[in-house]
């Protein structure tokens, strides 16, 4: 497994996710598929699992038992389960009704609807399960209308990545068309933080409550 490359790739999905999908491109050209071949990625994604999850421990002050239930259900459901519910609606989706006309005698990969999620995933993950969690107890979980513009922005950010990563995956693929819909998303989203706001809604302290209740 080929950690060191892996690495990589976390970081420049952050700072430059074309990086990383030009790699998927190439590896489409050399090895006749664009699904990745190294589960590095996802055995490093399961190691900052763990260690956000040991800060959620502290944040949420988790006794032993309920820091376990918390890591299983965050790696099993939330990532694992939910990840292959993702890809698999993904494929289908995409297979349906984004393929060129000319293109149909062509798939687009489960594996790669797999992958593209993972990579989107990961910088929410970094944004929501460890850096949210140095301001929350100052700061975000506090009444006050600038908590939840923060807590709630951070939401937004995480959730944008998340958008316009999963479209620079498919956008990759020259089989499908029309990809550019999943950007829509975004003018959505803006206007769900507008209304959080102006409802009082604090984002963050509602999943933390979900948190602590789910492992109790």
């Amino acid at each position: 497994m080929d950690f060191e490359f892996a690495f990589w790739q976390t970081i420049n999905l952050f700072i430059s996710p074309q990086k990383v999908y030009r790699n998927f491109q190439y590896r489409k050209q050399s090895k006749s598929q664009f699904a990745r071949d190294d589960p590095a990625f996802l055995v490093l994604l399961g190691v900052w699992i763990c260690i956000t999850s040991i800060g959620f421990k502290f944040v949420l002050d988790l006794h032993f038992v309920g820091f376990v239930k918390f890591l299983l259900y965050t790696l099993f459901v939330d990532c694992i389960a939910v990840s292959v519910v993702v890809a698999s609606v993904s494929w289908f989706v995409l297979n349906r009704y984004f393929r060129k006309p000319q293109c149909l005698n062509e798939d687009v990969e489960w594996g790669y609807t797999f992958d593209v999620h993972l990579n989107a995933y990961f910088p929410s993950l970094i944004l929501l399960h460890l850096v949210q969690l140095f301001f929350y107890h100052i700061f975000i979980s506090q009444d006050w209308f600038l908590s939840r513009v923060f807590g709630n922005l951070l939401w937004v950010i995480s959730i944008g990545y998340y958008v316009y990563i999963t479209f620079l995956g498919y956008s990759s693929v020259p089989i499908l068309q029309n990809v550019k819909v999943i950007l829509y998303f975004l003018p959505v989203l803006i206007l769900l933080y507008l209304l959080s706001l102006a409802i009082g809604f604090n984002v963050t302290v509602a999943l933390m409550n979900f948190y602590v209740n789910r492992v109790i």
